[in-house]
């Protein structure tokens, strides 16, 4: 599915101008809020969505109740949100899963830009290419021309068809030309990549950095545009392939009428709890960084997100599963 950068943003600003039906007349929020979140509990998505639910719950005076509702790369709560009153009490923990659903799913029930309103960005967290130590390679120029002298010897692991690793790795091979057999997991890939059944991975830093610090794997650069703290000496990986850059991120979402007064009132809190240095510190926990601005910020990158990601899914032949 192709996705117009234009598209995406007149439907974020007609959303924005446009009020819920079911608006009531007290002051938001008045009684407990869902966040519903399409990954399992115990996951990065789920730790962030947890975070900024105790913050909004302390700073509003209501539960932000957390929902985690997994399945198809975040399309069953996606769709549970757009189905849902656009009062402000349903709100959706939107993720870049949903910017690859718009390429890689040809029949959703939802039109993502026109039926979430973005609210506020949060949360972006490059990853970290690994490799298992027999490769013998330490470098990324080493590691493509090993790959070139030894096409589709490489087994390179993901947490799934369409996974951020997975398509991260694509624009790798595609901005590189090396040949990597895939092989998704639909649970861990890590235990096979240390035995070394697997040899490569994009991984998120915060599931591979002890095993990096262990020696059991090792850290050829990380996709973000700048070094990364809790790697030091890892270069990133667009130092020897320019241009390379790549982060998964988080914000809010709701369905597309919520009344402009929600938005306000929640990107504010979004941006105020990004200032304060603890909640930065909770979320460099969980392997991020702050990422905050305005809805309409929110709306622009996540368009050319779509766009970027998109032509990386259509390259690469990448399906769901």
């Amino acid at each position: 599915m192709r996705l117009g950068r234009r598209r995406f943003i007149q439907a974020g600003v007609a959303a924005g101008a446009m009020h819920g039906t079911a608006w009531a007349q007290t002051a938001w929020p008045s009684r407990p809020v869902r966040l519903l979140v399409g990954f399992p509990a115990g996951s990065g998505p789920d730790l962030v969505a947890r975070l900024i639910g105790a913050r909004l719950s302390e700073r509003l005076g209501q539960s932000f109740v957390i929902e985690d509702r997994p399945g198809a790369g975040s399309n069953v709560a996606t769709e549970a949100v757009v189905q849902s009153a656009a009062d402000g009490y349903t709100l959706l923990l939107a993720s870049g899963s949903n910017a690859f659903n718009m390429t890689l799913y040809d029949h959703l029930s939802f039109d993502f830009p026109r039926d979430i309103k973005l609210i506020g960005s949060i949360y972006r967290a490059p990853n970290v290419m690994v490799v298992h130590p027999s490769v013998g390679v330490t470098t990324i120029p080493d590691f493509i021309a090993y790959a070139k002298a030894n096409p589709g010897k490489l087994n390179m692991a993901s947490n799934g068809n369409g996974s951020t690793g997975h398509i991260f790795g694509g624009m790798f091979r595609m901005m590189t030309g090396v040949d990597m057999v895939h092989v998704p997991y639909r649970d861990n890939p890590l235990p096979d990549l240390l035995g070394g059944r697997t040899q490569v991975y994009f991984s998120p830093i915060s599931s591979a950095v002890e095993f990096i610090k262990a020696g059991k794997l090792t850290a050829l650069g990380v996709t973000a545009s700048t070094p990364w703290p809790t790697l030091p000496g890892t270069p990133t990986i667009g130092e020897s392939v320019r241009g390379f850059e790549a982060y998964g991120w988080m914000g809010l979402g709701a369905p597309a009428n919520v009344s402009a007064d929600v938005v306000t009132k929640l990107n504010g809190e979004i941006n105020l709890a990004l200032a304060d240095t603890v909640f930065q510190k909770r979320l460099a926990e969980v392997g991020g960084e702050t990422f905050g601005g305005s809805p309409s910020d929110f709306s622009s990158f996540v368009a050319d997100y779509a766009e970027k990601w998109g032509k990386v899914i259509r390259f690469a032949g990448i399906r769901p599963d």
